[in-house]
C-alpha cells in the first residue's frame, strides 16, 4: 500500500537556518562561548581532583608528582581530543593495584614505559574502531573489580592510617594488620579517622558548606590538624616542582614477555574502565553522545604524553565527571581548564603540598575504596544470579591479581551464559482433569546437550498414554528433533498418542533439511479445523490463564473502567490491541458501523451508556471507525442502486443510523475532504466521517449531553486503518495523527487510552 500524504504537518526536528540544522547566531560559536559555565565548573573539578590524584599516585606507589602530572594531562590531552564532551580524565583509583605491583616489578621509569605503550595500543584500539567491541565485558565483572580494587586499596592504606608500611600483596596487608594495630602511631591514626569521619559526615552539612568539595575539605582540615597538635608525623615529600618531576621513560633490561603482557593488562583495563565511564556520563546528561572510538584515541593519546613525562596512567574517571556534570559544564572546555588548573598549582604552590600527612591521604583513600564496593552491586548480583560470578572474581582479584581475577570473572560468565542458553526446560505434567493426557513442556534451546534431560522425562511417562507435546522452542537441531521423533515412534508402537503443538519461532521439521538457526518469527502451522474454539481455550488454561490472573485478582468484585469505547462488531478491530489496555481499563460497546442513535429506537445503546456515564462514572467515550468497514460500503452501494435485501430488514432499518453521514459527505463535510486530500477510499471517506457525525450525537444525547456540557465527560473519535495498522484520531474539523508523542491537548484524552 502506497503511503499516503499526510493532512498534518510532520514536526520540524532541527530548527530553521540552514542544511545542517543550525541557524546562522549558533554557526560560529567557538571553545569559548560557554566560559560562563565551563569556567566555575572547571574550578570545582579541579579541587576534586587536585587530593584525589594526590592520593592515588601515594597509593600507587609512584612519585607524588606523577599523579598530578597524569591530572593535568588527562584534563588537556584526553579533554581536548576525546570522545566524550563531558567526561574527565586523570589517574583512576581502577589502576593502582595494577601500577603498584609493576612499580615493585621492573620500577618508576619502566613503568612510565608502560603506561605510554599501552596509550599506543589504546590509540590504534580507537583507529581500528573496536571501541563498542571493548563494552561486551559482563557489568558484574566490572563492578566486582571494582568492588576487589576497593578492599585492596582499604588494606594497604589501613597500614599507612595506622603509621605503618604497606605490603605488596592483600594478603600480607591482611595478616600484618593485627601488629600494625598493636603498634599503631596514634597522631596518624587519628588524623587518618579525622578525615574519614569528615568525608562520612560531610553530604548531611548544610547546602552552603558542600559548596566546597568534601576531598578538599577533608585533606584541607587534616593537614591543619597535624601543623597544629602533630607536626612530627610522617608527610608527603617532594623533590621541586611539577617540572622537575618529569621523568623519561626507560625499556626494561629482559622479562620482555612480562613488558608485553602488563602493556596489554594496563592497555585493556583503562580503556574499558574510560568507555563505562563515558557511557554512565551519556546517561547523565542530554547533550551530544559520546563517540566511542574517538575516546579511545583521545585516552591513548594521554597516556602516550603522561608516560612519557613521568606520569601516572590516565582513564576516564567517574567521580570527577559526575562533579562536572552536576557543577554544570557545557562542553569539553571545562577538562581542558581543569587540568590548566592543575598544571598551574603544581608549578606554583608545590610547597603547601609537602604539608600534607601521608595518614591524611590514606583516610581519603580508605574513603575511596570503600566506595567502590556497593551493596546495590551485591544485591542486584543477588537478584539476578549472578553472585557467584561477583564473588569469585571480587576474590581473585584481591589475592591473585586484577587481570588474573578479570579473566577468571569473564570466563565464569561467559560459562553462566552458554549455561543459561543451552539449558532446556522440560517437564512432564500428569493428566488433570477434565484432560487425561499426560502434558510434556519444552521451552529454550532444543540441542544435543539437552538430550539426558529429554530421555528421562519422555521415559518417566507409562507407556500407552496419550501425550501432548508442547514445543516452545528458539532453536532446534537435529540431533534433538531425531530423539523426540524416536520416542514418538515408540510411543505410539506401545499403543500411545502423540501430539505435538510448536508455539515457538523454529520450526521442528526444519531441524531436518537445514543448519539449525535461531528464526524471528516463523509462520507455525494452524490449530486442527476442528473445533479451533476450544483448542483455543485449552491452550489458554494451558499458557495464559496463569499469566492473566493475577491482572484480574482486583477486579473479582467490581469493575472500575475509565473509557467507554463504541466500536464496529468487524472482527478485524481489537479494541484492547490498538489502545494497549487490559482486562478492566475499557467498557465495549460495539454494533454494525460504531454508531450512536439518540431517538432511542435501541434501548441496548441507551442502556449502555447510561451504565458507563451514571453507573460507572466513565471519563471519556470513544467512538471508533475502520477502514474497509462493511456498513459503510452498504450505505453507498445503496446509494449507487446496489440491493442490500439478502441482508435482511433489520440490518436495512440499522442503516439508519448511518445515512446521515452519507449526507454529510456530500455536502462537503471538513473530515471527508482532509480524507479525499489524503488519498482514502470514498468508503473509508465515509468511514471518517460517521466517527465524526457520531460524536456530534453524543452532544445532543439525553444521557452523554449534560455530562460532556458539565466537563464530567470527554468525547473522542478514533478511525483504525487496517492496511497500515494506524490508529488515527477524528475530530468535528478534521484528521489528525496518534503518535507515541502524544501532544499536550490530547494527553487528558488519551490517558485513559494507555494505561495497558
Amino acid at each position: 500500500m502506497e503511503a499516503r500524504p499526510s493532512t498534518i504537518p510532520a514536526p520540524s526536528h532541527s530548527p530553521p537556518g540552514g542544511k545542517d540544522g543550525r541557524s546562522r547566531f549558533t554557526r560560529f560559536r567557538t571553545p569559548f562561548t560557554h566560559l560562563g559555565a565551563d569556567v566555575p565548573a572547571s574550578l570545582v573539578v579541579f579541587l576534586v581532583a587536585l587530593p584525589l590524584s594526590l592520593g592515588i599516585a601515594a597509593a600507587s606507589g609512584a612519585p607524588i608528582m606523577a599523579g598530578l602530572i597524569a591530572a593535568a594531562v588527562g584534563g588537556i590531552v584526553a579533554g581536548s581530543l576525546g570522545g566524550s564532551p563531558l567526561q574527565v580524565s586523570g589517574p583512576a583509583a581502577g589502576l593502582t593495584v595494577v601500577v603498584a605491583g609493576l612499580v615493585q616489578e621492573f620500577g618508576w621509569q619502566v613503568t612510565c614505559a608502560i603506561t605510554a605503550a599501552a596509550g599506543v595500543v589504546q590509540l590504534l584500539l580507537g583507529i581500528s574502531r573496536v571501541g563498542r567491541a571493548a563494552l561486551a565485558v559482563s557489568p558484574v565483572v566490572v563492578k566486582a573489580m571494582l568492588a576487589g580494587i576497593g578492599i585492596t586499596i582499604i588494606l594497604q592504606q589501613l597500614q599507612v592510617l595506622l603509621g605503618s608500611r604497606p605490603a605488596g600483596s592483600a594478603f600480607e596487608n591482611l595478616v600484618a594488620l593485627p601488629a600494625a594495630i598493636t603498634n599503631l602511631e596514634l597522631h596518624a591514626a587519628l588524623l587518618g579517622l579525622a578525615v574519614v569521619a569528615i568525608l562520612l559526615c560531610w553530604r548531611f552539612l548544610p547546602a552552603v558548606v558542600r559548596r566546597v568539595p568534601g576531598p578538599l575539605a577533608a585533606v584541607a582540615a587534616g593537614t591543619a590538624l597535624s601543623v597544629a597538635f602533630a607536626p612530627g608525623v610522617e608527610r608527603i615529600a617532594l623533590d621541586g616542582s611539577i617540572f622537575d618531576a618529569v621523568a623519561l621513560p626507560e625499556l626494561p633490561d629482559g622479562n620482555w614477555r612480562a613488558f608485553a603482557f602488563a602493556v596489554l593488562t594496563m592497555a585493556l583495563i583503562a580503556s574499558i574502565e574510560s568507555l563505562l565511564s563515558a557511557v554512565a556520563v551519556d546517561k547523565m546528561q542530554t547533550g551530544p553522545r559520546t563517540n566511542l572510538n574517538r575516546e579511545l584515541i583521545g585516552q591513548g593519546a594521554a597516556n602516550m604524553v603522561s608516560g612519557s613525562l613521568g606520569g601516572l596512567p590516565v582513564t576516564g574517571v567517574i567521580v570527577r565527571s559526575a562533579t562536572n556534570v552536576e557543577a554544570g559544564a557545557a562542553t569539553r572546555t571545562s577538562a581542558v581548564l581543569h587540568g590548566v588548573w592543575v598544571l598551574a598549582f603544581s608549578a606554583l604552590f608545590a610547597g603547601l603540598i609537602q604539608l600534607i600527612p601521608l595518614a591524611v591521604l590514606a583516610g581519603l583513600l580508605i574513603v575511596i575504596g570503600a566506595r567502590l564496593i556497593k551493596v546495590a552491586d551485591i544485591r542486584t548480583s543477588l537478584r539476578t544470579g549472578d553472585l557467584p560470578i561477583y564473588a569469585a572474581t571480587l576474590l581473585c582479584v584481591v589475592f591473585l591479581n586484577l587481570l588474573e581475577g578479570v579473566m577468571i570473572g569473564l570466563a565464569l560468565a561467559a560459562a553462566s551464559v552458554l549455561w543459561r542458553m543451552l539449558r532446556t526446560a522440560i517437564h512432564a505434567h500428569p493428566p488433570a482433569p477434565p484432560s487425561s493426557s499426560w502434558r510434556v513442556t519444552i521451552a529454550g534451546s532444543c540441542s544435543f546437550f539437552a538430550l539426558p534431560r529429554l530421555n528421562g522425562v519422555l521415559h518417566s511417562i507409562p507407556a500407552g498414554t496419550g501425550v501432548v507435546v508442547e514445543l516452545n522452542a528458539d532453536y532446534v537441531d537435529h540431533a534433538f528433533r531425531e530423539a523426540l521423533l524416536a520416542w514418538q515412534l515408540q510411543h505410539q508402537a506401545a499403543g500411545g498418542s502423540v501430539h505435538l503443538e510448536e508455539h515457538g519461532n523454529t520450526l521442528f521439521q526444519d531441524a531436518a533439511h537445514q543448519a539449525p538457526r535461531r528464526e524471528e518469527a516463523s509462520e507455525l502451522p494452524l490449530p486442527p479445523r476442528q473445533e479451533p474454539l476450544l483448542h483455543g481455550i485449552d491452550k489458554y488454561h494451558r499458557r495464559f490463564s496463569g499469566q492473566v490472573r493475577p491482572l484480574v485478582q482486583d477486579l473479582t468484585d467490581a469493575q472500575n473502567p475509565d473509557t467507554l469505547f463504541v466500536a464496529c462488531v468487524d472482527s478485524r478491530v481489537n479494541p484492547n490491541l490498538i489502545t494497549s489496555s487490559g482486562p478492566g481499563d475499557l467498557l465495549t460497546l460495539r454494533n454494525i458501523g460504531n454508531v450512536v442513535c439518540n431517538d432511542h429506537r435501541d434501548s441496548s445503546i441507551d442502556s449502555a451508556l447510561s451504565f458507563a456515564v451514571n453507573g460507572l462514572d466513565v471519563e471519556t467515550v470513544v467512538i471508533c471507525g475502520h477502514s474497509n468497514c462493511g456498513a459503510m460500503k452498504a450505505v453507498l452501494g445503496e446509494a449507487s442502486g446496489e440491493d442490500i435485501g439478502l441482508l435482511g430488514s433489520g440490518f436495512n432499518a440499522w442503516l439508519d443510523h448511518a445515512r446521515p453521514s452519507h449526507l454529510e459527505l456530500l455536502a462537503g463535510h471538513p473530515v471527508g475532504r482532509q480524507a479525499a486530500a489524503a488519498g482514502y477510499s470514498t468508503v473509508d471517506q465515509l468511514a471518517m466521517v460517521n466517527v465524526a457525525v457520531q460524536l456530534g450525537k453524543l452532544r445532543s444525547h439525553p444521557v452523554t449531553g449534560p455530562a460532556l456540557s458539565a466537563g464530567r465527560l470527554q468525547a473522542m473519535g478514533l478511525f483504525y486503518d487496517i492496511a497500515t495498522a494506524r490508529v488515527l484520531q477524528i475530530t468535528a474539523d478534521g484528521i489528525g495523527n496518534l503518535d507515541s508523542a502524544v501532544t499536550a491537548g490530547q494527553k487528558d484524552h488519551a490517558g485513559a487510552l494507555n494505561r495497558g
